[in-house]
């Protein structure tokens, strides 16, 4: 994959970085993969999606955590949609 072809992906707080609110993995490439059932951008569901604007910081690391898991895995390693 060249550079250039690389998805784009917003980088995750640091680890116990608490002196800004948890900033949002989206990155505008706005589309659910009908096999992973991920946003091929940020690689969230449409749960955490939706649930993202009343979730405490807590719970929103919680979810980077989770994309960085799906990311380590390859959830969308074959370009998703």
């Amino acid at each position: 994959m060249t550079p250039a072809s690389r998805p784009v992906r917003a980088a995750p707080p640091a680890p116990g970085d608490t002196t800004r609110p948890v900033r949002s993995p989206c990155v505008s490439i706005c589309h659910i993969d009908a096999a992973s059932g991920l946003c091929v951008g940020c690689q969230r569901t449409l749960d955490e999606i939706g649930d993202w604007g009343s979730m405490a910081d807590g719970e929103r690391l919680e979810v980077w955590a989770r994309i960085v898991e799906r990311r380590e895995a390859g959830a969308l390693s074959r370009g998703g949609a």
